[in-house]
């Protein structure tokens, strides 16, 4: 489950498939896991009324912060709160014109330009 971290009108959602990934496994459950600046299929779970995106569609979404620390190449770590997302198009631009909170700067690297100029804070 992820947080919807700008003003599309979605609040919460469920991550459906992590394309690319392979599964790993922990007894008998398998599953893929996202990190900072990875494309995952989402299914909305809980949005605002006035909502125009369709609770019944798949859409996509980038990871902006997740609860599992990142290792950073100068020794560093960087982990946040809460495991949040930004919706996006088919071109990889954000659907809403608003991104609230941080953002991890591992999202340069992946030519997210557009959701790092629309963040209030880089970290």
């Amino acid at each position: 489950m992820v947080d919807i971290a700008d003003n599309s009108g979605a609040k919460r959602a469920q991550c459906v498939m992590v394309p690319g990934r392979r599964a790993y496994s922990l007894g008998k459950c398998t599953r893929c896991a996202a990190s900072i600046g990875d494309v995952i299929s989402i299914a909305i779970k809980k949005q605002l009324p006035t909502c125009q995106l369709d609770r019944k569609k798949v859409h996509r979404c980038v990871i902006i912060r997740t609860t599992k620390p990142i290792r950073r190449p100068d020794g560093s770590y960087v982990r946040f709160d809460r495991n949040a997302a930004v919706i996006i198009d088919a071109e990889g631009n954000p659907i809403g014109t608003r991104i609230f909170g941080a953002v991890a700067r591992e999202l340069r690297e992946k030519n997210f330009m557009k959701i790092i100029s629309l963040a209030s804070e880089v970290v």
